[in-house]
């Protein structure tokens, strides 16, 4: 008869053997290098469809393991047909999420995100909207806690840029839209949510790294990015005592539709060379840091400015 010891042992010996034959770690795809994208180089018209590109920006996931960190949970994420958006919608839908998508125009590319989501067994729901539009972000807001049963997370995400060599040629049309889009539109989203939100839900904003180091072919949206850091952190302090946390992504230059659809040709050919990996990001490799952000991991971090930016650590070109 086998002692209390050999038993554990036994056991424990079990475990390890399970836990060696466990699946490996998938193998994370090859990331395009910046020396890799002058063969690439496109200009689309805007907005671009991510369907499109030549290289297509990596959103599926393939190396993600998840761990229903997000079981349960209902998101809404704006701008969430292609790039960023996307990968946040699958690794929430990874994670045990149902989500809500919301776009304004390339309808075949939200078709794409919700295709995605649905494969993984969890309920997508496509909303078009125009979060420049007060009322239609409470429409979005209305129907997906309607149709998806409730709301915890709010991802805004939406945003709109447009280079320009010369900052006095920034067209009035250009600066409006951009800062409705980028700073109204977060605006409108969180007051739209907020009334139901509960202890332990969050709103994640998509900040970016030229709202700290300034760009000069994007001035109108670096100072709407700006915008958008001192929102985080100033509802992040409004919201505190409901344990309501509100934190921001910060990406650096990442490979979106909004690259082809908005640089000139010259800054495509190079994209990313100037941080320290000397490549753009990936959406797929932005994904994480908002699971974090909305998960249990990240219950002490509010009004947070989480850098993924590949070492774009200044202004410096």
């Amino acid at each position: 008869m086998p002692t209390r010891k050999s038993a554990v042992s036994a056991a424990a010996s079990s475990k390890k053997t399970s836990a060696t034959k466990a699946s490996p770690i998938p193998k994370a795809p090859r990331r395009p290098l910046a020396t890799d994208m002058k063969a690439v180089a496109q200009k689309l018209p805007y907005p671009a469809k991510q369907a499109d590109m030549k290289l297509q920006p990596q959103t599926d996931l393939r190396a993600y393991r998840a761990a229903g960190k997000l079981a349960g949970k209902v998101a809404l994420i704006t701008g969430a047909d292609s790039g960023i958006g996307r990968a946040v919608a699958l690794a929430f839908a990874k994670e045990g999420a149902d989500v809500a998508i919301v776009f304004n125009e390339n309808t075949a590319d939200a078709d794409k995100t919700r295709q995605l989501v649905e494969h993984e067994g969890r309920r997508c729901l496509v909303l078009q909207a125009d979060v420049r539009q007060p009322e239609q972000c409470k429409q979005t807001v209305r129907r997906c806690r309607a149709e998806l049963g409730g709301l915890n997370i709010l991802v805004n995400n939406a945003a709109y840029q447009q280079s320009q060599e010369k900052f006095e040629d920034i067209p009035e049309e250009q600066i409006r839209r951009t800062f409705d889009t980028n700073i109204l539109g977060y605006i409108w989203m969180a007051q739209a949510v907020i009334p139901y939100l509960s202890s332990g839900d969050c709103i994640i904003n998509t900040g970016s790294i030229v709202g700290i180091t300034g760009i000069p072919i994007l001035v109108d949206y670096a100072a709407s990015k700006a915008g958008i850091h001192a929102l985080t952190k100033s509802l992040a302090l409004y919201l505190g005592e409901k344990n309501i946390r509100v934190n921001c992504v910060v990406p650096g230059p990442v490979w979106t539709p909004n690259i082809p659809g908005t640089m000139p040709l010259e800054e495509i050919a190079k994209f990313g060379h100037e941080v320290a990996l000397k490549r753009p990001g990936q959406p797929d490799e932005l994904a994480p840091a908002y699971v974090l952000l909305a998960s249990q991991d990240g219950s002490f971090m509010t009004g947070s400015l989480v850098h993924v930016t590949g070492g774009k650590l200044s202004s410096d070109e």
